[in-house]
């Protein structure tokens, strides 16, 4: 919502008017791209009037009588590209969209730039989004894809760190949920685990969200925010917890579909890439071996299939693709029947009358072809994805990984010994026989004898494993 009434120029789009939109051009960097694509298709911005989208930083040429949106971090090196596009007159209006706050100086320099070049007038507007997140469903988000490692586990758990730097890394993450808050029109009740980087964040957060408040004039919890967000006295609460409490889960095997698409493919921001395996057929000698061809497909809300399967275990999801698919070919052997018995020549008296019946047929089977089209598009797309997932289920035994750390989580007791695994040169890569180790050893009420320790690292090591997550993890229980 906030996304589409910022491409209407900050004003909340109108249903039921019949007029065009206005055409405009947006323009974005990285940050504003990675927010806007798991929400709008290149459709919907063409539906609001977005003919070109394009970023900051390429080269755009100048297209004087059209309003451009951006929408990009308030960095110095975008203010300064802002500043050269009013130098260079590229549009009639720029509305000047900030992702998370834009601070005073920063202001003026754009001030000072547009009054150098003349283009005061034509600074329509400035606004600060606060849409620091990305959202990746209805009820999921985010923090951020680019430099993501700048707030990752490891950066705040580096034993090099400085203050300085811890402190950056919790300004990123309040920012992102003081934005998520706004947008949501809500002032949240904070709980958090004590003496943690959870605590940090959450007296932080607590002091940005007071000091908003305490300004009565401009709170963004006020007033003509996107709902009447300030008269709900249900608060919601945000729990903050430390990774620390429960790393073996992060590296557990994983067997529900969304999960195992996450662990084993390379999805990111919902869309999956993939590479399609060249066919059986033999290359002749000396020939090169053919191009492996990109593909990326876009699981998204929209897609029902995923909607509805997403959190079923695997086995169940190959089931129900392989249903749709029987489904889908007996509604089109339906429609080619239907033809046939258009063709049929006249002189045949059953043919009329059975023409007289099938017209109604006919006609609801063509209006469906539309429907028909996109199930054959979103079964051919989840057949593709399924099948990548159980290449790698099937060269990796994740199957046989998954039971295993279940078992050892659980604390049940395990029909094949931990060695075994390790040393199956059949079973997986060196980092999934590294995380199995891992989640065995946070998950042992004791630690195992130095003696055991050696021989599991000596599988480990011919196995090909790195070792140096072991010590870290030895050190920090």
């Amino acid at each position: 919502v906030a996304l589409k009434r910022m491409l209407n120029f900050n004003v909340p789009p109108v249903k039921n008017s019949t007029g065009e939109p206005v055409w405009k051009v947006l323009i974005y960097d990285r940050f504003g791209q990675d927010i806007i694509s798991p929400l709008l298709s290149v459709k919907e911005l063409r539906d609001m009037g977005i003919t070109l989208h394009l970023l900051l930083h390429s080269d755009r040429d100048a297209i004087p009588d059209v309003p451009a949106v951006y929408f990009v971090m308030p960095t110095e090196e975008n203010i300064d590209r802002i500043c050269q596009d009013l130098r260079n007159q590229l549009y009639e209006s720029y509305y000047l969209n900030f992702i998370s706050a834009i601070s005073r100086s920063k202001l003026e320099d754009i001030a000072n730039a547009a009054i150098g070049a003349n283009a005061v007038t034509q600074v329509a507007k400035v606004f600060d989004q606060y849409l620091n997140f990305i959202t990746l469903e209805d009820d999921m988000f985010v923090l951020c894809n680019q430099n993501k490692e700048l707030v990752s586990y490891r950066a705040i758990n580096r034993p090099d760190i400085t203050d300085t730097e811890m402190e950056t890394i919790m300004d990123t993450i309040v920012d992102s949920l003081f934005c998520f808050f706004v947008t949501l029109g809500a002032i949240p009740i904070i709980r958090c685990s004590r003496g943690t980087a959870a605590e940090m964040v959450a007296v932080k957060l607590d002091k940005k969200l007071r000091e908003n408040l305490r300004d009565a004039r401009n709170s963004l919890f006020t007033g003509d925010t996107l709902g009447a967000g300030q008269f709900s006295f249900q608060r919601p609460l945000l729990v903050l917890v430390d990774r620390n409490i429960d790393l073996a889960t992060p590296l557990h095997h994983t067997w529900t579909y969304q999960a195992l698409v996450h662990d084993v493919l390379d999805f990111h921001l919902n869309r999956v890439n993939l590479e399609e395996s060249a066919g059986t057929e033999s290359t002749p000698a000396g020939a090169r071996p053919k191009k492996k061809n990109k593909k990326s497909y876009d699981l998204t809300t929209s897609d029902k299939f995923w909607q509805k399967h997403k959190g079923s275990p695997f086995p169940e999801v190959a089931e129900s693709v392989q249903q749709e698919l029987e489904s889908y070919r007996a509604q089109e052997d339906e429609v080619k029947r239907l033809k046939s018995i258009m063709g049929i020549e006249g002189e045949d008296e059953g043919a009329i009358s059975m023409l007289s019946d099938n017209t109604a047929k006919l006609t609801s089977a063509v209006s469906s072809l539309p429907e028909l089209l996109e199930k054959k598009r979103l079964i051919d797309l989840h057949t593709n994805v399924a099948t990548a997932v159980l290449e790698h289920i099937k060269s990796r035994k994740l199957d046989v990984y998954f039971e295993y750390e279940e078992k050892i989580m659980s604390k049940s007791t395990l029909d094949k010994s931990l060695l075994d695994m390790i040393s199956d040169p059949d079973a997986g890569t060196p980092e999934d026989k590294m995380r199995l180790f891992l989640i065995y050893y946070i998950s042992s009420a004791q630690a195992p004898s130095e003696i055991d320790l050696e021989q599991y690292k000596k599988a480990l090591m011919d196995a090909g494993c790195n070792l140096a997550p072991l010590s870290y993890i030895k050190q920090w229980k």
